[in-house]
């Protein structure tokens, strides 16, 4: 039985596989959780290129090109960072169309204007279309980064329902 993110991925390889375009991920809050459950398919190198584990704010900078500037003027856990994370993504890879995710997974390191829970995504397909989201989810750190990987794989659905 298939489960529900799994289901998810397979949608994502299948679109991908009938453009022939390659996926980059760039992830902070998930820890490469997208990443693990697309290569958990068998057959996911077909149209999985690589991802990016981008945890702290100098590697942002350093593996996406994020400048540090921006990170400073809006955060780590900003639409400006998340968009940038995903254009940075499609820039160093042979990937078309690359997701990002930054966060606040909690328990701790919310704020008043940034509380656990609060998850930015960013889609870049080349590097001109681009799309941000913000959304806050409920729940432990688990459901929170489970929650945020399930939206990831969502909204590239949907950015890969779009006509090329």
């Amino acid at each position: 039985m298939v489960d529900g993110m799994t289901a998810l991925v397979l949608q994502v390889g299948a679109r991908l596989q009938a453009r022939h375009w390659m996926l980059a991920t760039a992830e902070s809050c998930t820890g490469g959780w997208v990443a693990a459950a697309i290569t958990a398919v068998a057959g996911s190198s077909a149209w999985f290129e690589r991802g990016f584990v981008t945890y702290s704010n100098e590697s942002k900078s350093e593996m996406l090109g994020v400048p540090r500037e921006l990170i400073e003027r809006h955060g780590a856990v900003s639409p400006e960072v998340a968009g940038a994370m995903a254009l940075g993504a499609v820039r160093n890879s042979r990937a078309q169309i690359a997701l990002s995710i930054t966060g606040v997974a909690g328990p701790g390191g919310g704020t008043a204007d940034k509380p656990v829970g609060l998850v930015c995504f960013g889609w870049a397909a080349g590097n001109l279309s681009q799309t941000i989201e913000t959304k806050h989810f409920s729940g432990d750190r688990e459901a929170v980064r489970r929650a945020s990987v399930v939206h990831a794989l969502q909204g590239l659905l949907a950015q890969l329902g779009k006509p090329v």
